[in-house]
């Protein structure tokens, strides 16, 4: 079973991916931590992409996939995943599609949820990260905007797409998620 859980930054869907990898016992695959396990591993799709993260540049949309295809086709993830921060752009959506075809699975749910940005704003400033400053979280959002959301068309026409009302506290917001979360 494949879900993803998809948003703009900062709605919590990497919180509540981890949540719910927990207590639905499926595995929660992170495209960050991915890369850097895949870096660290010094595997094909690793090392490509460690020139890439060296020089400054964008990780193109095939290394990205491919890192997430290494990463799927591991032992523990053959029940399948919670997917956090992947696909971000159309082209990876299609991707991931062609491959979970070819590794004989698919995408059973994507859970987006939807908050207003000013509140992205202000949670984001809030977690007191060091990259966390108003210029460079709207420029985050705006990526976002013209790179990500054009997804969400692409995956309301699967039917597999709910939208989750992301303005509230941690366990209210997974109490939501809980709801319509797919059994097997």
């Amino acid at each position: 079973m494949i879900i993803i859980m998809f948003g703009a930054p900062g709605v919590g869907k990497g919180t509540q991916a981890a949540i719910a990898a927990v207590r639905k016992n499926i595995l929660h695959l992170s495209t960050g931590e991915a890369f850097r396990n895949a870096i660290s591993a010094g595997t094909e799709m690793g090392n490509i992409a460690k020139n890439y993260v060296e020089s400054g540049g964008l990780v193109p949309d095939e290394i990205v996939t491919g890192i997430v295809k290494e990463a799927l086709q591991k032992p523990e993830y053959s029940q399948g995943a919670i997917l956090d921060g992947f696909p971000r752009t159309l082209v990876q959506a299609r991707s991931l599609d062609n491959m979970l075809s070819e590794l004989g699975k698919d995408i059973k749910m994507i859970i987006n949820i939807t908050l207003d940005g000013e509140e992205i704003v202000q949670r984001m400033l809030k977690r007191g990260r060091q990259d966390d400053n108003e210029v460079i979280i709207r420029h985050r959002l705006n990526v976002y905007n013209e790179q990500t959301a054009p997804l969400l068309e692409y995956y309301q026409s699967t039917g597999k797409m709910v939208n989750i009302d992301g303005n509230a506290d941690v366990e209210t917001v997974y109490a939501r998620i809980n709801q319509v979360f797919p059994t097997e």
